[in-house]
């Protein structure tokens, strides 16, 4: 029996989805973007805050809090991943299953400290496309939000919201970026 996912407004779910067989079925850039497109589907038609996002060759990672009064983290990655498998089956011209299993998600709140757990997800996200080879550094955009945690100047492909552990960095998102960058530093 799996275990029953914690539903609440305004918790961050560290959420990650596997493609069918962890096959790289989105090294394409093309499927990319494509799964950009249906995050902002998901945003025109739910109301929740994406805090981050990386889209991998064979796996997605989204930081999304959940707002009063807008739709459960369930019903968000329902419509989310169900309009993507559609757009690749078709655009594949395959059948079939586009998603390996549930999602899994952790909760950013429940964390013994849940501002570190945010920072680190930050950098884990932008490492992702360094490790697998994408990108020289974790400061390069690749599918993902991480940048504008970085670059004041960065706008990503699909809008994101800062979260408010970040803006509590400072008084200015300059300062907010230069404190995060002394905290992956080791100097916070």
């Amino acid at each position: 029996m799996r275990k029953p996912r914690f539903i609440a407004a305004n918790i961050t779910y560290h959420i990650t989805s596997r493609l069918i067989e962890c096959r790289n079925m989105m090294e394409d850039d093309a499927i990319k973007a494509i799964f950009e497109y249906c995050i902002i589907l998901t945003q025109e038609k739910y109301a929740f805050e994406l805090i981050n996002y990386q889209i991998m060759d064979n796996h997605i990672h989204l930081l999304i809090r959940t707002v009063e009064g807008g739709a459960t983290i369930s019903r968000i990655m329902q419509y989310l991943k169900s309009r993507f498998a559609q757009r690749f089956n078709k655009l594949a011209k395959r059948t079939g299953p586009v998603w390996n299993e549930r999602f899994k998600d952790s909760v950013v709140e429940f964390a013994d400290n849940p501002r570190m757990y945010l920072f680190n997800l930050i950098w884990y996200f932008a490492n992702n496309p360094v490790r697998a080879g994408k990108v020289k550094s974790p400061f390069d955009s690749y599918f993902g939000g991480s940048k504008a945690y970085f670059d004041i100047n960065f706008r990503t492909n699909v809008k994101i919201t800062f979260h408010q552990y970040f803006l509590e960095l400072g008084n200015t998102l300059e300062e907010c970026i230069a404190r995060l960058l002394d905290y992956f530093n080791g100097e916070l």
